[in-house]
């Protein structure tokens, strides 16, 4: 995330945001619901996030999508909270993936690892779908739907899901447009079920411990935040005739590009109209291409690449990190945004002699974005009166250089925290006049008060390799009575916690009062972390700053944008500029 750190200066940040954490915990500067403390002493994400057991009645739920992303959901869920009874997809290759696991991804475990051989062929025998509407009406115990499609297909099947009663939980991006994330709301509270979405984000304990110890001031004002997610896609791509049979009559890759897929014989001959076995026969036929609402195989197999069916690399993955930088300013929503979008390696869709894994979307994007910092109008808590008080949040995402981790790089007055892989939190402080340093990345630091407020004091200097500090940041999400410290695995993203947090609502859920569902003695708001709300939130920087990208000029965000029942939209604001660029 750094350009120049080295393997030994990562150890002293990671140690630093350790003991600043532990010691910040213990002199009672953290404050969040046992929140803080509970992190780095090595509670339980559910106590952290505040849900519960379901009591031995894991929610119902089928899945709906079982791609890359919906292999991960299942692969990551909790059985004691949700059961998978059911699960549709329409491509041969991913019915096989979510039975099997993907042996690629160890996340993708597959119906078989998670529940074993003999409920895993049960699935495959009499639960496995290529039609979802037939799932639901064949299904009448699901209670809910985990809905992992491409973008241009969240809005209508969830908003169908909705109205036949399930709860659901889909993934980001909420919705291709702003518009239908206002529907997806209002039939969410016209049906009375919870709709959550797949920010996980809003549920990673290193991303909640992080923001409390940026609450207590430590870093000083966070001026600058510069966030990324690079990747690589220029190298040639091999050939593995283990996957499968290749199509000879479609384009195949040029690159070794994620979102390029190669495109194989069996999902082929499927999706051309072709039976699928007993599968096709009994749970579902072979709709046409037009009636799942695409243009050719290509774009279906390969929906991230277009306009039409997905978001570009802002949805897919700028969102997560606009989403994060909101979450560290104070869930303060932006100003403006302003940004450069090209496609300067890839080739073109609409061209059809361009070999060069053509798409119609950008490779690289650029975009900077206005926030309000605290003592802004429009800031945290009420703000102040200074409409100078403005965070520069600068955001890349490119396709043909893999250097950086991807992450986040908070800038305040006092320090610099860095968030990196959604994996560690390095912590360093400036250099303060007057004390002898050997620079911020060779300082170990701990908290202590100046003034009655948490402060960074140097307490050695590196000499060597420092040793990491166990405990605060290896804190993986589990199930409702889990602890554990000082965990051996990658740090849990999010997923389990999400889902887990879904089905405990659900359980709770009594009655709608107002606008806010509520538990079943009324007491608190039994939205989940992520509902409608705070994912439009989350959506409409990325979509607006595609638009920005588009038109070429700043925009500003307009305050009736975020309201749920407003009809202002910026696709509607931007329409005829957009159109004008498209003729451009």
């Amino acid at each position: 995330m750094a350009l120049d750190l080295t393997a030994e200066q990562k150890e002293v940040g990671q140690k630093n945001f350790n003991n600043v954490s532990l010691e910040l915990n213990r002199r009672g500067f953290l404050k969040g619901a046992a929140a803080a403390g509970a992190a780095v002493a090595g509670v339980g994400s559910a106590a952290y996030f505040g849900y519960k057991s379901v009591n031995g009645k894991p929610l119902k739920a089928a899945l709906i999508g079982c791609g890359d992303e919906g292999g991960v959901l299942l692969g990551e869920h909790n059985p004691e909270f949700i059961e998978f009874i059911a699960a549709c997809d329409i491509r041969p290759s991913n019915h096989r993936r979510i039975i099997e696991g993907d042996p690629k991804v160890p996340l993708r475990k597959g119906f078989k690892k998670i529940y074993g051989e003999a409920y895993a062929n049960k699935i495959a025998n009499n639960h496995l779908y290529t039609d979802w509407q037939r799932m639901l009406s064949d299904e009448p115990e699901i209670e809910a739907v985990v809905i992992s499609l491409p973008l241009h297909l969240h809005a209508s099947v969830s908003i169908e899901c909705m109205k036949r009663g399930k709860h659901v939980l889909c993934e980001k991006l909420m919705a291709r447009n702003i518009k239908e994330c206002k529907d997806m709301i209002r039939v969410a509270r016209e049906n009375r079920v919870i709709l959550s979405i797949g920010h996980q984000r809003h549920y990673s304990m290193l991303y909640a411990q992080a923001l409390e110890v940026l609450n207590t001031g430590v870093i000083g004002d966070i001026k600058h935040i510069r966030a990324l997610w690079h990747r690589n896609f220029s190298w040639d791509w091999i050939y593995d005739p283990k996957d499968g049979e290749l199509v000879k009559n479609v384009p195949q890759p040029r690159y070794r590009d994620g979102w390029f897929q190669p495109i194989y014989q069996e999902d082929f001959d499927f999706l051309s109209g072709a039976t699928f076995g007993d599968v096709a026969s009994k749970k579902g036929r072979a709709k046409s291409l037009q009636e799942y609402g695409y243009t050719s195989i290509e774009q279906l197999i390969r929906w991230r690449l277009y306009e039409q069916t997905g978001g570009g690399l802002m949805a897919e993955l700028g969102s997560h990190q606009l989403d994060a930088c909101s979450i560290f300013l104070g869930k303060v929503k932006p100003l403006a945004v302003s940004g450069v979008g090209t496609r300067s390696f890839f080739g073109n869709a609409d061209d059809p002699g361009d070999k060069r894994n053509p798409r119609n979307i950008d490779d690289h994007v650029f975009a900077t974005f206005e926030f309000p910092g605290k003592k802004h109008p429009k800031g945290p808590n009420g703000g102040g009166n200074d409409k100078d008080d403005v965070v520069v949040v600068t955001y890349s995402s490119i396709s043909t250089n893999g250097f950086e981790q991807y992450g986040e790089c908070l800038m305040g007055t006092r320090g610099t925290l860095i968030i990196e892989g959604e994996q560690k939190a390095l912590l360093y402080p400036e250099n303060q006049p007057g004390k002898k340093s050997d620079g911020p990345r060779a300082t170990t630091v701990t908290a202590t008060s100046g003034g009655g407020k948490p402060v960074m004091e140097a307490s050695s200097t590196w000499g060597g390799p420092a040793p990491a500090a166990s405990g605060a940041t290896s804190v993986s999400g589990g199930m409702a009575s889990s602890s554990s410290s000082a965990a051996s695995g990658p740090i849990s993203r999010g997923y389990r916690e999400e889902m887990e947090d879904f089905a405990y609502r659900i359980r709770r859920l009594g009655k709608m009062e107002d606008t806010y569902i509520m538990d079943q003695d009324g007491k608190f708001p039994l939205l989940t972390r992520c509902h409608g709300e705070v994912a439009m939130a989350d959506a409409i920087p990325a979509l607006t700053s595609n638009i920005a990208m588009k038109v070429r000029e700043r925009i500003e965000f307009k305050p009736d944008w975020f309201k749920w029942d407003s009809p202002a939209t910026p696709e509607d604001d931007y329409k005829e500029k957009l159109e004008k660029a498209k003729r451009a």
